[in-house]
């Protein structure tokens, strides 16, 4: 009997060292991926937050750039997943003519994917702003500096939704 319960003991111990590897494996391959953007952008940045609807993204811009967007440790095309998604986070780029003359970093969090390019695009216009504050007129003609203030209204006690009231009845 005692031997059964030592093999029990060994296999129970040997299953706990496989849980601890595998999650030194899980750490390495997450400090990998965030130790590569920070080393494939450095120098000088300017940087801006951008909001839309409960999205918020910190924008950097790196000078002497060549265009990569990276979105949350991740490449724009992988975390965005369609290339006209991109191209609307970019369009302030595309409206000064200076889409091959930064790099761009992002941390976005928080509501939905058209929320998050919003709120990306629109960091992405303050940080122009902040370079050279001349392009700011091409820039509001354009509708990408101001804020989009649109939010879903709060549900009201005694409602259905925002203002849904529930059906009324004579008796």
């Amino acid at each position: 009997m005692s031997e059964t319960k030592k093999s029990t003991k060994t296999t129970k111990d040997s299953k706990t060292a496989e849980k601890k590897e595998v999650k030194k494996v899980v750490e390495k391959k997450e400090t990998t991926a965030k130790d590569s953007t920070k080393k494939m952008f450095s120098g000088k940045y300017i940087q801006a937050i951008g909001r839309r609807k409960t999205s918020v993204a910190q924008v950097r811009l790196y000078e002497k750039g060549s265009g990569d967007l990276v979105v949350n440790d991740l490449k724009g095309l992988e975390y965005f997943k369609k290339e006209d998604n991109i191209n609307i986070a970019l369009q302030p780029l595309k409206a000064v003519s200076k889409i091959k003359d930064f790099d761009i970093s992002v941390i976005v969090k928080g509501g939905g994917i058209l929320g998050q390019l919003d709120a990306v695009r629109h960091g992405i216009a303050r940080a122009l702003i902040k370079i050279d504050p001349e392009l700011k007129s091409i820039l509001k003609t354009s509708g990408y500096v101001t804020r989009d203030p649109r939010k879903k209204e709060r549900k009201k006690p005694g409602l259905k939704k925002a203002r849904k009231a529930p059906q009324w009845s004579k008796r």
